[in-house]
């Protein structure tokens, strides 16, 4: 990422608050990140001891989703910490862009994560009969890889880009992340190509996943309606209802930043916006989509009393 600037490190202005209110956020979002970690790393545990759910498609894709999660927050929040506690903000070139890169790859990932598990459900509750032919452990594991691989391989060509534009002005950057937004807005002209190929590739990754996600949740939900009985259908409704959640808290906030023309423009407002989805909506997506799941809950009984049992015989 060899550029002709004369900037070799970025300042991250990060929150504008009183001491007091700094070491407010502190505890907060320390306390929000440990429980983060905590959730997902129970879930994953839970899934990879289990017999039942570690043979479940659903369940390899939750855990997977898991871990993607806690390598996330994991890109932003300890960063944003550091600040807190030393309010310099320094980031060197390098560091700067590499952090865009993984944020923004690890964020690709989820978008195809979230696509896997809605036509895991379109596949589970539309086809019944074929679904264990359909989505066998071989095909989800090639599933799990799929949304790893193309998600780590969309970005880097205008992460690239962008690196290489000239930064001959100021070196703060508005934010308590390498967004972007703020990091064009300290790029020197011409601008070449890479702030639009930067949105081609913003849009359609958005666009056509939120397209694929909504029309496979529509589709089971009028196939609901129409073919089952009202047990069945209390049933599926609940289970998909905790997944259209999580979809809309993490795709709302990520629409209004990066669809929206201007989304990024007012600091205190994208500051807000992208703590949402960094670190709140990943703390929510473990509660709403394994916490409250009737199979996790037996599954982390079954393992409560598996060690409890052990222990006895000790």
């Amino acid at each position: 990422m060899a550029n002709d600037s004369t900037i070799h490190e970025f300042i991250l202005l990060g929150f504008d608050v009183q001491q007091q209110t700094r070491f407010l956020l502190l505890g907060f979002f320390s306390i929000l990140y440990m429980l983060t970690l905590a959730e997902n790393i129970t879930i994953i545990t839970v899934v990879f001891l289990d017999n039942h759910l570690a043979q479940l498609p659903m369940y390899i894709l939750l855990s997977n989703f898991s871990w993607m999660e806690m390598c996330y927050v994991t890109t932003t929040v300890p960063r944003m910490l550091s600040d807190l506690v030393s309010p310099h903000g320094i980031i060197s070139f390098h560091g700067c862009f590499l952090q865009f890169y993984f944020f923004f790859s690890l964020g690709t990932t989820e978008f195809f994560f979230l696509s896997a598990m809605a036509m895991d459900r379109y596949l589970a509750i539309c086809h019944p009969l074929r679904y264990p032919q359909l989505m066998t452990q071989h095909s989800c594991y090639a599933l799990v890889r799929t949304c790893w691989i193309v998600g780590f391989l969309w970005f880097p060509i205008p992460v690239i880009l962008i690196s290489k534009l000239s930064f001959c002005g100021p070196n703060i950057i508005d934010h308590f992340l390498c967004d972007p937004g703020p990091i064009l807005s300290l790029a020197c002209p011409p601008l070449g190509n890479g702030p639009f190929i930067l949105q081609i590739f913003l849009y359609a990754l958005i666009l056509s996943n939120v397209f694929f996600v909504f029309l496979s949740y529509g589709i089971v939900i009028l196939n609901l309606i129409k073919y089952s009985n009202e047990t069945s259908r209390r049933k599926a409704f609940s289970t998909i209802s905790f997944h259209i959640m999580v979809v809309t808290l993490f795709y709302g906030p990520v629409a209004r930043m990066y669809l929206i023309p201007g989304g990024e423009n007012h600091s205190v407002v994208t500051m807000t916006v992208t703590v949402f989805y960094t670190a709140i909506t990943p703390f929510l997506n473990p509660l709403i989509y394994c916490l409250r799941n009737d199979q996790v809950k037996e599954a982390l009984g079954r393992l409560l009393k598996r060690k409890e049992t052990f222990l006895r015989r000790k």
